[in-house]
């Protein structure tokens, strides 16, 4: 379990009155010894410019959906900006983005203004000049995250002017850490750093007191730039020596990262184990930095207090109405709190106070249908221990509803010669929600993409099936890459079919070439979504060639 490794809380410090506290033992074999006796406390950094729209803030959500499904400790943040940037709007974007136990540190008078927000205590804070720049500073941090050490955490946003300048930056920012952080302490330097490649020399003067060394972040492709084309590495989560020998790999879900992880939405998969986080919210407008998260195991001195949902965990389909039970194991916790939600924002209270040992709680669904439901399972002594479901799971319709999938729209001959461009649209035209975890989409004779297991297509919902990430136009709903990296359709007429898990076809199109064979125009079904409407080119529904998720007029489903 993911967050199960993470939100351990701080009970009390064994040894305090005798030591006080940040007190190291004296000398490497007595380090040695206290870290033998420690336990490990995993701590999720990141650094995070996703701002979107024109004015260089989070107010449209993107950014919001993204903090909440990674669900990160400390964030060294950019351009930390939300509503009026009032402190009662700055609060609210980080209750809803973080949590109320959240603390934060938004440096003053500046236009895009650097900060840090931290799980732990934040005990000192404020900002270091940055010469070069007049609409923002370095913004530090000193936090009490558990264990014997202090963290320290810079926020950084270099200029985009030339590689020199940004060297001079790094400089100076080199002798405020070397003026202020203590050498016992850890340290994090995150940011946008806005540099071209990894052999600007940015990263020489920063390896002073950070290591810049592969093994680097990288997303579902393995792609470790971060810029919204893919192409740079403009984003980084630099620490210094002693955290670098403590980093772990990022487990979210059921996926593995082992140098860490750079949050591109558009290609993430299965989007549900960042939900409420969706495809296209990096493909958001001006949004144009991933973010990247590493983590740590830290050795903590603490009695340490753990909750883990085990069931529903993610991809499981359950009825409304019915009966199920919740079910959770924890450590040194007394009592929890269990909650469910429904859209991954909302949270409804199942039992304010039962005790943890009991490990499960009985549920009767409610009767509103789902695909992003999940329960949370907290310590009612400290918010920070907590659990919540891995993935997202359905409740599906009562009352004799039934699912139906159909293939509604297909480009097989793709604008220009970027076959990442082709796709299969899969209308649910039911009155329940489809689980096609397992289900398959086949060109003629040949697999091309698997669902993975948890995918849920809402009743009235669309699920479209892209070439490659890179061909999926920006905002489409339901928009998924390939499984094999290539649907491999075929201009001179084609096959397509969706199956079951079982091998079952649940629906086949036969196209022949005078629907394939013209460039950009797609295959629609007239009328949109009929069960049995016959294929047309899509230009003789509308001016437009292909729509990709709505109907043919550019309605939503």
């Amino acid at each position: 379990m993911l967050s199960s490794w993470r939100h351990w809380l701080v009970v009390f410090f064994l040894g305090l009155a005798a030591c006080g506290e940040g007190v190291e033992p004296q000398g490497a074999e007595a380090l040695s010894e206290r870290q033998d006796s420690l336990a490990s406390v995993r701590l999720r950094l990141m650094a995070a410019n996703i701002t979107s729209g024109n004015g260089q803030d989070y107010s449209l959500g993107h950014g919001t959906r993204i903090f909440q499904g990674t669900d990160p400790d400390v964030v060294m943040i950019q351009e930390f900006n939300y509503g009026s940037n009032s402190a009662t709007d700055i609060r609210a974007f980080v209750d809803t983005a973080f949590g109320p136990q959240f603390e934060y540190y938004r440096e003053g008078g500046a236009q895009i203004p650097n900060g840090i927000i931290s799980r732990y205590p934040i005990i000192a804070s404020g900002e270091w000049d940055d010469a070069q720049v007049s609409n923002r500073d370095f913004a530090w941090a000193r936090i009490d995250i558990p264990g014997p050490k202090d963290l320290w955490a810079v926020s950084v946003h270099l200029l985009t002017t030339s590689a020199s300048v940004r060297n001079t930056e790094s400089a100076a920012l080199v002798s405020f850490i070397q003026s202020n952080v203590p050498a016992g302490d850890y340290l994090v330097i995150g940011g946008d750093l806005n540099t071209d490649s990894r052999s600007e020399a940015s990263f020489s003067t920063l390896s002073r007191v950070v290591t810049t060394a592969a093994p680097y972040p990288a997303d579902k492709n393995g792609n470790t730039n971060t810029n919204a084309s893919r192409a740079k590495p403009y984003d980084h989560v630099l620490v210094d020596t002693d955290l670098r020998q403590v980093q772990t790999s990022v487990v979210i879900g059921g996926s593995t990262f082992s140098g860490g992880l750079v949050v591109d939405t558009r290609v993430y998969t299965p989007i549900a184990e960042i939900a409420p986080a969706l495809t296209s919210d990096s493909a958001a407008a001006s949004m144009q930095h991933m973010a990247i998260i590493k983590d740590f195991l830290i050795p903590s001195d603490t009695v340490v207090s753990t909750v883990t949902v085990t069931s529903p965990n993610g991809g499981e389909s359950w009825t409304a109405g019915s009966a199920r039970s919740i079910t959770w194991t924890s450590a040194n916790v007394t009592n929890v709190k269990v909650e469910y939600t429904l859209d991954g924002s909302t949270w409804t209270v199942l039992s304010a106070s039962t005790p943890a040992s009991a490990g499960s709680l009985a549920w009767t669904l409610p009767s509103s249908q789902s695909t992003q439901a999940r329960v949370r399972v907290t310590d009612t002594a400290s918010a920070s221990v907590t659990d919540t479901s891995d993935g997202a799971f359905a409740i599906t319709s009562t009352g004799g509803g039934t699912g139906g999938l159909i293939i509604n729209e297909v480009l097989v001959n793709e604008l220009g010669s970027d076959v990442s461009g082709e796709f299969v649209e899969l209308v649910n035209t039911g009155s329940a929600a489809v689980s096609v975890g397992g289900w398959t989409v086949w060109d003629s004779g040949t697999m091309r993409h698997t669902f993975p297991a948890g995918t849920t297509v809402p009743a009235g919902g669309v699920v479209v099936v892209f070439g490659a990430a890179a061909g999926i136009p920006a905002g489409t709903p339901g928009a998924v890459a390939c499984s094999t990296g290539t649907l491999s359709l075929t201009n001179g007429g084609d096959t397509v079919s969706v199956r079951n898990a079982s091998g079952t076809i649940v629906d086949s199109v036969t196209l022949p070439s005078t629907l394939t064979g013209t460039d950009g125009v797609s295959a629609n079904r007239s009328p949109d979504v009929g069960t049995s409407s016959t294929f047309v080119l899509h230009t003789t529904l509308s001016t437009q060639g292909t729509s990709p998720g709505r109907r043919a007029n550019g309605s939503p489903f």
